[in-house]
């Protein structure tokens, strides 16, 4: 029997632009979605902007989302882009190359 209850799962795919590579941005990131039990990776483009994938409980996505916006100490973010999708059973958060 499924539970209707159960909290909506989203998945979020991200790409912050700005003073994000070379500041810690993909270790602080990973360390935000670990610590709020997020599944899913980042990683620097080729681009100078990072890319990320979030899935998790809208809410929290939506937390991680906005933590994106400022990032870490040393981070200059101009821009967040979000397209969202259905989950695709991620496990884990890491960072890919």
């Amino acid at each position: 029997m499924l539970n209707s209850t159960l909290p909506k799962q989203v998945r979020a795919h991200a790409f912050i632009s700005g003073k994000v590579q070379g500041v810690g941005y993909r270790y602080s990131t990973m360390n935000a979605a670990k610590n709020l039990g997020l599944n899913g990776w980042v990683r620097n483009l080729a681009d100078n902007r990072v890319e990320a994938v979030f899935e998790g409980v809208t809410e929290v996505v939506e937390e991680m989302i906005r933590w994106c916006h400022g990032g870490p100490t040393n981070a200059i973010v101009k821009d967040v882009q979000v397209e969202y999708s259905e989950v695709e059973g991620l496990q884990g958060f890491e960072i890919v190359s």
